[in-house]
């Protein structure tokens, strides 16, 4: 199934619970805008382009919950929960594209019923062109892989991250699909292991040969010659820097040390044409997820933490952007992409 979706016999989301993988494949259900709101925070659906599917169907959900008689009432219910999904993560640009897209869709409506129906059309079609654009995008970025090369990704840019197919990995699924033998190395991108628990789980479904490393390898395999090119995804790409999960500036400075190509695969979806880094509020999350893993203390209860969910990679250190309209090369006018 997808990464998520929207089940039209129950009326509700129905996602991927991604904390569980690889362990356990379990698919869950968002009956409420609460629940929705703590999949999200809780990363049980992550990835921007997944997010951004996530805003358009929480939108539908608070539309098909909203006890509102008058359409100026759930205009404004869903304003609320407008405001409520885009709050549990603030870095991730797509999230709030997903939701104000949706809201935005309802401007043509007439009544309740055609609220309500165009909303879930709406977030439907954010899904379905999550798709194609990842497709696309894949195919694009194909051309940029060679037979036999060894790729670095972090984090997790593939099915997880998105609706289906994904960014980073979907270049590379692109690239085995037109027949060239790639390898991967996956970061495992420490405090969560989205790399080791989902990238590779994702990878070994698709039998395309994968290698873990923990993130701090990257660089002695980069000087032994073992990585051709890094692909990493995104989560919000501004005039000046690449957001992405913390440790992709880290190996974006390694790669350029070792002249190693790096690329960022994102949907135009991720681009924040009116950002630049100092107006970016980057997410700190918990800091249990470093003190403990499954439960078990690995640091003294007590110490600082200090736990940033992703850094920005400038501009200059990125060789290529890959979109579904191609690949753009820096320094680059964020608007031009999208004439």
């Amino acid at each position: 199934m997808r990464t998520i979706d929207w089940n039209d016999e129950s009326n509700l989301i129905v996602m991927i619970d991604q904390t569980l993988l690889p362990e356990e494949y379990k698919v869950i259900e968002c009956k409420t805008l609460a629940s929705l709101c703590e999949a999200i925070m809780s990363l049980r659906v992550r990835g921007a382009p997944a997010l951004g599917a996530a805003g358009g169907y929480g939108m539908a959900l608070a539309a098909r919950l909203s006890s509102a008689k008058d359409m100026d009432s759930l205009i404004k219910d869903m304003q609320v929960a407008a405001k409520t999904i885009k709050s549990t993560r603030p870095t991730a640009v797509n999230l709030a594209w997903g939701v104000d897209r949706v809201l935005h869709a309802t401007d043509d409506a007439y009544d309740l019923k055609s609220i309500k129906s165009i909303a879930l059309s709406e977030a439907k079609r954010i899904a379905d062109e999550d798709v194609a654009k990842n497709r696309k995008l894949g195919e694009y970025g194909a051309e940029l892989l060679e037979d036999g090369d060894v790729v670095l990704t972090h984090c997790n840019a593939g099915k997880m991250a998105c609706v289906d197919w994904g960014t980073a990995l979907g270049v590379i699924r692109s690239a085995v699909e037109d027949g060239k033998q790639i390898q991967v190395i996956a970061c495992e991108t420490r405090p969560l292991n989205q790399g080791s628990r989902i990238t590779t789980w994702e990878l070994m479904q698709d039998n395309i040969p994968v290698t873990l490393i923990t993130d701090s390898m990257a660089g002695h395999l980069m000087r032994k010659g073992a990585i051709n090119k890094v692909i990493v995804g995104a989560d919000r790409i501004t005039s000046d820097v690449v957001f992405n999960k913390i440790g992709t500036y880290t190996h974006s400075v390694l790669a350029k040390e070792h002249e190693i190509p790096f690329y960022v695969a994102a949907p135009l979806s991720t681009f924040d044409l009116e950002g630049w880094e100092d107006t970016v509020a980057i997410e700190l999350r918990d800091d249990n997820e470093l003190r403990f893993w499954n439960g078990k203390a690995i640091a003294p209860k007590d110490v600082r933490v200090y736990n940033p969910a992703f850094d920005a990679t400038p501009m200059e250190n990125i060789t290529a952007v890959i979109t579904e309209k191609g690949v753009y090369y820096p320094p680059f006018l964020l608007d031009e992409l999208f004439i």
